[in-house]
């Protein structure tokens, strides 16, 4: 398999996991600018749509969306405890935070990254954030993970989207739950690993 990334991008949440899993992997950077690869490629040729992440498996097939990659690689390893098991109660409560993370967290950082946003627009797209992200905090507060009592990959998500926080020019005062919960999380061995690949600590 080959990873496509952006460092600290949503690739971030299956480089983590694919390392919290021990599969074999590899990967290539994607300059999300120009649209190339490391080796020179068209990255659209490759994803149409032109974000990352994208997973190119062994016979040529191709992935991309990152709930989907991770559950993906979580099913990968079963038993592996990334993930419960396909059809119990427990999976779709993951699917459900997965789901959740994608449309009310990920893209409400959108506005946070366009080249040109206006202050003012910055400002109310961090405001916009304040919701979800008191609704995730509630949730984590008593908790050491997402879902359930280890790692999962709503785990690997959650901790890739509150990193953007600190990209963006903000911080997470407003939250101590969470910020406690970036530390916990930032300091798992395979977390570490997939943020020193990517050129991040």
């Amino acid at each position: 398999m080959k990873l496509y990334f952006s460092p600290g991008a949503c690739s971030l949440a299956p480089h983590i996991v694919l390392l919290a899993s021990g599969q074999q992997c590899s990967i290539e950077r994607v300059d999300l600018r120009t649209k190339l690869t490391t080796s020179g490629d068209d990255y659209r040729a490759i994803n149409p749509k032109g974000y990352v992440p994208a997973l190119q498996l062994d016979d040529g097939r191709l992935l991309t969306e990152t709930q989907v990659i991770l559950q993906y690689l979580a099913d990968q390893v079963p038993g592996s405890g990334l993930a419960p098991a396909a059809g119990s109660f427990e999976r779709y409560q993951l699917m459900e935070w997965l789901a959740y993370l994608s449309s009310e967290v990920q893209k409400r950082f959108q506005p946070l990254f366009t080249p040109g946003t206006s202050d003012e627009a910055r400002a109310a797209a961090w405001a916009a954030l304040a919701a979800p992200l008191n609704h995730v905090a509630a949730h984590i507060d008593g908790r050491d993970y997402v879902c359930g009592e280890g790692f999962t990959i709503a785990d690997a998500y959650l901790f890739t989207t509150l990193g953007w926080v600190g990209f963006a020019g903000f911080a997470l005062d407003a939250w101590p739950a969470l910020q406690a919960y970036q530390q916990r999380i930032g300091s798992l061995p395979a977390v570490r690993e997939a943020m020193r690949k990517e050129g991040l600590a």
